[in-house]
């Protein structure tokens, strides 16, 4: 097909931090506090309203960083979060509009999928990787499993439930391409602008990722 179904990442980092900024101000900073840690990927969602201001703001001046926006759901917020300088766009789910929008602006695309059908679904859109969501309440690494035989050509972000005490089993698995998760920008640590410990966790989490230690 005729558009960008993000095939394959676009970023190095395995691990993938899915963030709710709340401040503006905090967004570089805490760009810049992954890239110390070694990862080159951030997932701003749009839950909060400051988030397609903070995905602009890590844009303009975190070039090293490959921005994602997460959390879009209306075909509108595709165009947006593209102008604004997201390099892709993540979703819990997928319509038929979303992937029209997607294909409007050439913006490469991960859907959220959850059963076997949504992933058939998907597959036929012409996507080969997915955002498994919430992948706790989908059945985690056991559903993972499950498809990997009859649905062996797709890959998965699975997001929702991946701690750092998983992470690793989870990406041992062969359908499963990054992981996604939001104990790498901690609240506390980001209201106090702790950005040390931002990078500590981001090394913590890039030594579990098998092959690289």
């Amino acid at each position: 097909m005729n558009h960008p179904t993000f095939q394959r990442p676009i970023f190095k980092s395995r691990v993938v931090p899915v963030i709710v900024i709340s401040e503006v101000s905090q967004a570089v900073p805490m760009a810049h506090a992954l890239l110390a840690g070694g990862i080159d990927v951030m997932e701003i969602t749009l839950r909060h309203r400051a988030g397609l201001a903070a995905i602009e703001a890590v844009a303009n001046n975190a070039p090293q960083m490959h921005v994602g926006a997460g959390t879009v759901t209306r075909a509108a917020e595709m165009q947006q979060v593209h102008d604004a300088g997201a390099r892709f766009a993540l979703s819990p789910g997928m319509s038929d509009a979303l992937v029209q929008a997607a294909m409007d602006c050439r913006m490469p695309f991960m859907p959220g999928v959850m059963t076997p059908s949504e992933v058939m679904r998907a597959r036929d859109h012409g996507f080969g990787l997915m955002k498994l969501f919430p992948a706790a309440q989908a059945g985690g690494m056991a559903m993972l499993k499950a498809m990997s035989g009859p649905l062996g050509d797709v890959q998965f972000c699975p997001t929702g439930g991946v701690t750092p005490e998983n992470m690793a089993a989870f990406l041992k698995l062969s359908n499963v391409a990054m992981v996604g998760g939001s104990w790498l920008t901690p609240a506390d640590a980001v209201a106090a602008q702790d950005w040390a410990r931002i990078t500590a966790l981001a090394k913590e989490a890039l030594a579990q990722v098998p092959g690289l230690q």
